[in-house]
């Protein structure tokens, strides 16, 4: 390690630019919604814990939008199967 840098020609911001179609944000999230997800990356044998929370988050705003007929009718089919 050296004793000094030379940060003259410095950039502030991510080293790594976000793909196309994604955004860096600093959201606070409570300890036990992170720990959830993490766990359930962990024992699944890994992955992101981050990219899971977006799969959430997209799947919540996609049933937001599914008409109450469509999702009583899906919520029916997911009780069935695991009973039968």
């Amino acid at each position: 390690m050296k004793k000094e840098y030379d940060f003259a020609k410095a950039k502030r911001g991510a080293v790594i630019p976000p793909p196309p179609g994604k955004t860096r944000v600093t959201i606070r999230l409570d300890n036990a919604v992170l720990d959830w997800f993490r766990k359930q990356v962990d024992e699944s044998g890994g992955g992101n814990y981050q990219t899971s929370i977006n799969d959430a988050l997209v799947e919540h705003i996609a049933r937001r939008r599914e008409p109450l007929e469509s999702t009583i009718r899906r919520v029916i089919r997911e009780e069935l199967r695991r009973t039968g």
